[in-house]
């Protein structure tokens, strides 16, 4: 028989805990309320010291009663456990860059207004296309995954493909709400972007320099820094925000908006962050009209903006437009002109490439240009420093380029500097000066062209001012050799670029080297990836397993196994993937030791015309004329190779270590390739293969790796960004590619390591 003492007590026990309960629901509500209030709408409707009381009271609600405690709780935004690492999350929905507009006048409004038309076939007689126009933050892609309203995963972009789990820093952001307001579909992915306003920056910046502690570059650098922290109590104390703009993965949205602004609205009613300036816009003339309304805004702006962003409205529209490779063809953006500041000239240092190529870069001194401290800018060849005159000591002209990357635009003429300073202008007047200046020169090519403009007025020349400087000779600095190995440089006929010709031997070169001898067409060493190779060639403060090619088979387990992710299995599989890639052909290995402008197609045909190494080495340039397709630039590359000691070291200790190859008595004919006879141009920047990767596999099937498009030009192969050649293609008619066309040519024979 029951107690009715000990059910009464029970009784009121269930009282008070349901009681407790709906107050900790309530308290919920209310916080959760005014974060909103305060976060995303700056209308607070309490006194802070009222919010941190209800917020204790909850506190203490949930530690005397844990089962209380629920994932979208306030009190859970930081949750003070450090991590070990970040976990991969595979995105639902592939997150996708858009294209850029590199055009940042009207026209880039209407080229792309015009693309989205021609894609539709509509005509003039046809009514102008919808778009919303929004800002283009300046900051860092985050995907937000809400279930049933709570959110249960916050990851960066990555790759696209995978990003990494910071889910326990991203809950830390007061304007990313725990849980979403109204009937939220029961999964909803929302994407945008994590910022840092300005005035937090230079507040946190301040705070770095009282505690005598580094402070950040930029606002981007720094709310990136702070969503890649493991410790989510680091990341808390960095005032971050954020902005919804996009979607991913929506299941169950019955009442799905059917366009992108109706979308936009609805996240606003579901509690997240949608910018204010943004618009419906008409045609491509309401796009313009919202760029030059934003230009005009943007210094006032609290946060960074490195463009705008143009989409088409109608979401049935944008489905039918699809995608381009990777790019969606119903979304741009449009940047803005570039910022300018002076500053001087203090040096300039070449750097080498991973492909051996020589890049000399402008040392400065350190200006503020485009919302960052800028101490180096890209000068890209010893043609264009000649070509703008640039001089060390000089006053330039810093631009950062799509803001982004630094470059040198021009000269500051002291003439103008000196009438600048005397009206007591500031740094962006003495910019403005100095351009006015240098836009009243003549363009150089024009002149050749004789389709100059005759300047408004007299020019100022950089060279009436004395005191400057020599004019900058790579070869010369350099005194002929790489600095990086001290091989021998060279520069092609017809090329811009100097490079270096030691690449079995030079240390700037020694990953690609090792990649390129590893893959499956070339010694084919299954296992000896990216990330391995990095931990063997020594990038970053560790000493080099490998220094040259023959140190991969002087590898032993013991060095392997205790590796980064190398376990004893997989350590004892590239020991025996070595050994089994030192029977290999004569072509591989000629393909292997990376000589520039011999691809695979080329080295059969040496392999077959010589039929043994020894004489490969020895030939002169004009016994490798007389090899299939082989012209003078080929040859001549050839030669300069193993014209470096070093390299012929490199084959005699590969030798030594027992890789061996089948020979041929020589002169035999190779079969011809896919695209033997045929000239294919490469512009533009490809997702994911260099230039010369791109030229490479191109020669490797019997084609030829032109340098400009003209009628006899077979295919034009475009990436981003791609300029004149693109222009020049589509005028005579000429077959356009994207990286993913090039690859179906080719029948897919790229290295796939």
């Amino acid at each position: 028989m029951s107690d009715p003492i000990s059910s009464q007590g029970a009784r009121r026990a269930r009282t008070v805990l349901a009681d407790t309960a709906s107050r900790a629901a309530e308290l919920r509500r209310q916080l959760h309320h005014h974060a909103y209030q305060y976060y995303v709408l700056d209308a607070p409707e309490i006194p802070d010291a009222e919010y941190d009381r209800l917020f204790r009271e909850l506190q203490v609600l949930e530690e005397a009663h844990p089962t209380l405690r629920t994932p979208d709780s306030p009190t859970q935004r930081v949750l003070g456990q450090v991590l070990p690492g970040f976990a991969p999350v595979r995105h639902k929905v592939a997150m996708l860059s858009i294209r850029t507009e590199t055009d940042t006048t009207a026209e880039g409004a209407r080229a792309f207004d015009a693309r989205v038309r021609r894609e539709l076939a509509l005509t003039e007689a046809d009514a102008a296309i919808e778009y919303v126009a929004e800002l283009k933050f300046d900051g860092l892609a985050i995907n937000l995954r809400y279930e049933h309203g709570v959110l249960v995963c916050a990851a960066t972009r990555g790759d696209g493909e995978t990003g990494e789990d910071v889910t326990q820093n991203i809950r830390t952001i007061g304007q990313i709400p725990l849980r979403l307001n109204g009937d939220a579909p029961p999964v909803l992915e929302v994407r945008g972007e994590v910022y840092m306003r300005r005035d937090a920056f230079n507040r946190l910046n301040e705070r770095q320099r009282e505690a005598g502690e580094k402070t950040f570059v930029n606002p981007r650098n720094a709310a990136a820094g702070a969503v890649r922290q493991l410790d989510p109590a680091i990341a808390a104390k960095r005032p971050l925000s954020f902005f919804a703009y996009g979607w991913g993965e929506i299941v169950g949205w019955d009442a799905m908006p059917s366009t992108q602004a109706g979308v936009l609205e609805a996240f606003e009613q579901f509690g997240l962050p949608v910018s204010g300036e943004r618009t419906v816009a008409q045609g491509a003339e309401g796009l313009i009209e919202f760029h030059a309304r934003i230009a005009a805004a943007r210094d006032g702006l609290p946060f960074d903006i490195d463009g705008v962003v143009y989409k088409v409205n109608e979401l049935a529209l944008q489905q039918r437009l699809g995608f381009v490779t990777r790019e969606p063809r119903w979304a741009v953006a449009h940047k803005y002109p570039a910022q300018e500041q002076v500053t001087t000239l203090r040096d300039i240092d070449v750097q080498v490439g991973r492909t051996g190529k020589l890049t000399p870069v402008a040392r400065l001194e350190p200006v503020f240009v485009g919302g960052t401290t800028v101490t180096n800018a890209t000068l890209h060849n010893e043609d264009e420093i000649r070509r703008k005159d640039v001089r060390i000591g000089d006053r330039v002209i810093v631009r950062r380029a799509g803001d982004v990357i630094p470059e040198i635009v021009g000269v500051v003429p002291s003439a103008s500097l000196d009438a600048a300073r005397l009206e007591g202008a500031g740094a962006e007047a003495l910019a403005g000066a100095a351009l006015d200046v240098l836009e009243r020169q003549p363009d150089p090519a024009a002149v050749a062209e004789g389709t100059a403009v005759e300047a408004a007025e007299p020019a100022v020349n950089p060279n009436d001012y004395p005191g400057r400087s020599e004019p900058f000779d790579l070869y010369q600095r350099l005194g002929g050799h790489c600095p990086a190995c001290g091989s021998d440089i060279t520069r092609e006929e017809g090329e811009v670029d100097w490079r270096c010709s030691g690449g079995l031997f030079c240390p700037a070169q020694r990953k690609q080297a090792v990649l390129h001898f590893a893959g499956r067409r070339a010694m084919d060493v299954e296992g000896l990836g990216d990330r391995l190779v990095e931990q063997l060639v020594g990038e970053g403060d560790e000493p080099p397993l490998v220094r040259t090619l023959p140190d991969l088979y002087k590898l032993g387990f013991t060095a392997l196994v205790v590796l980064e992710r190398m376990a004893e299995k997989s350590a004892q599989n590239l020991l025996d993937a070595l050994e089994k890639s030192k029977q290999t052909t004569l072509a591989r290995f000629v393909f292997a030791l990376g000589i520039r402008h011999v691809g695979e197609r080329t080295a059969r045909d040496l392999a077959a015309y010589f039929g043994s190494m020894d004489r490969l080495i020895r030939a002169s340039e004009e016994a490798l004329l007389q090899v299939h397709d082989v012209g003078p630039v080929v040859a001549h590359s050839i030669r300069t190779f193993f014209d470096q000691a070093h390299n012929v070291e490199v084959v005699e200790q590969l030798r030594a270590a027992g890789v061996t190859w089948t020979e041929h008595e020589g002169h035999q004919a190779a079969p011809p390739g896919p695209l033997e006879g045929k000239t294919v141009v490469v512009t533009g920047t490809l997702p994911t293969m260099t230039r010369d990767e791109a030229e490479a596999l191109i020669e490797a099937a019997g084609g030829k790796a032109g340098k400009s498009v003209s009628k006899k030009t077979a295919y034009v192969v475009a990436g981003a960004d791609a300029g004149s050649k693109l222009a020049k293609a589509q005028e005579l008619n000429i077959s356009v590619l994207d990286e993913a066309g090039l690859r179906a040519l080719l029948a897919d024979t790229t290295d796939e390591k």
